[in-house]
């Protein structure tokens, strides 16, 4: 393993938030947003704040290849839609228990969710 994805699995075990930057499907221009996420070994997840109708979700659908930046420490990915209900409920899980309530007060829809592998 690189010792670049370890730098950044250090710097996602102590973030509540990362950037995340996408290619817009329009646009082609170079889109941040900063997001909440759940990292488990080599994988990131991320649950669209409105569902598959949240716009960075709409571009990575066009083009899956994200950069996240953790703290300064920064990584080019490939994003998996997830769609599957039992799935995305999986990643839901991991926000409640990473975030708690909050993620019921912030997320409005819960039917699409995505995964980037690390390194």
């Amino acid at each position: 393993m690189a010792k670049g994805s370890n730098a950044l699995k250090d710097r996602l075990s102590r973030s509540r938030e990362i950037n995340v930057s996408v290619t817009g499907r329009k646009s082609g221009r170079t889109i941040s947003n900063p997001v909440w996420f759940v990292s488990e070994g080599d994988k990131v997840y991320l649950l669209p704040v409105k569902g598959s109708d949240t716009q960075w979700y709409k571009n990575v659908m066009k083009n899956p290849s994200i950069r996240i930046d953790a703290r300064g420490e920064e990584a080019e990915l490939r994003a998996t839609p997830i769609t599957d209900p039992a799935q995305v409920a999986s990643v839901v899980d991991k926000f409640r228990a990473k975030y708690g309530t909050d993620v019921k007060k912030y997320y409005s829809k819960f039917d699409v969710a995505v995964v980037a592998q690390i390194g």
